[in-house]
């Protein structure tokens, strides 16, 4: 049974495909207002008629249009209770190729564009006097490292940090903010990874105790949850949807 999220009103980058499309149309389906940033203004094209779906194209790095987003969501009379941070970029080099300018440009999109969206939002819902819950996405990779993957590691740990760091420091103001690590997810690279990486494929699943990928509405089944009122009293956890991954 569909959650009733009907009062939620909900901003989500990196919005046109993978786990962030299968949120977006899930919380149309709970009956959520949804302001979706997508770099593409072709990936949405199937849910545009929706009367309850704000797009938005452009990149997550910029701070104009961020603004321009919370000002609209204003002018709109819906104004957002919730922050969705899917947006991302993988980066997989060996640690002594990376360059200066290969870690500017993972920050930019992982963990500099989050940080500006987060201190938006709070000064946003600090005004307006708004009850609001951030999800912000991690990786199993933050937690545990990948070999080639230093750089991609380093801003999920960071946002790991940052997450808890705000969760405590706007608790007060109602406020809350919590991270999901998801494992290996069935998302739009999946076919071409299992067919092309077939050894790399096969000791994932190994890796994984389920013995198999995730899926996307596992993740955002669980990124509902945390926006909703179901989860009122929880701040700075950090979540694995990761099929044991981590615990293993």
């Amino acid at each position: 049974m569909k959650k009733d999220l009907t009062k939620k009103i909900v901003f989500i980058t990196g919005a046109g495909k993978g786990i962030g499309k299968s949120l977006v149309t899930s919380l149309l389906e709970s009956g959520a207002y949804v302001y979706a940033l997508t770099k593409s203004n072709k990936t949405l094209d199937d849910l545009k008629k929706n009367k309850n779906l704000k797009i938005f194209y452009g990149n997550v790095n910029n701070l104009q249009l961020i603004k321009k987003i919370f000002n609209f969501s204003k002018k709109n009379k819906r104004l957002i209770n919730s922050v969705v941070n899917n947006a991302g970029m993988r980066q997989r080099k060996k640690f002594e190729k990376i360059s200066s300018q290969d870690l500017e440009d993972i920050f930019k999109v992982n963990f500099f564009s989050i940080f500006k969206i987060m201190q938006e939002f709070a000064i946003y819902s600090k005004k307006n006097k708004i009850k609001s819950s951030i999800v912000n996405i991690g990786s199993i990779v933050g937690e545990n490292g990948f070999k080639e993957l230093s750089g991609y590691a380093s801003t999920k740990g960071a946002l790991k940090s940052l997450t808890k760091s705000f969760a405590i420091e706007y608790a007060k103001e109602n406020i809350r903010a919590n991270i999901i690590n998801p494992g290996f997810i069935k998302t739009s690279y999946y076919d071409d990874f299992k067919s092309k990486k077939k050894k790399l494929y096969n000791w994932t699943l190994k890796k994984t105790p389920m013995g198999r990928w995730g899926t996307s509405s596992e993740v955002v089944s669980l990124i509902e949850f945390l926006i909703s009122d179901e989860s009122s009293y929880m701040t700075g956890a950090t979540i694995n949807v990761d099929g044991g991954w981590l615990s293993s």
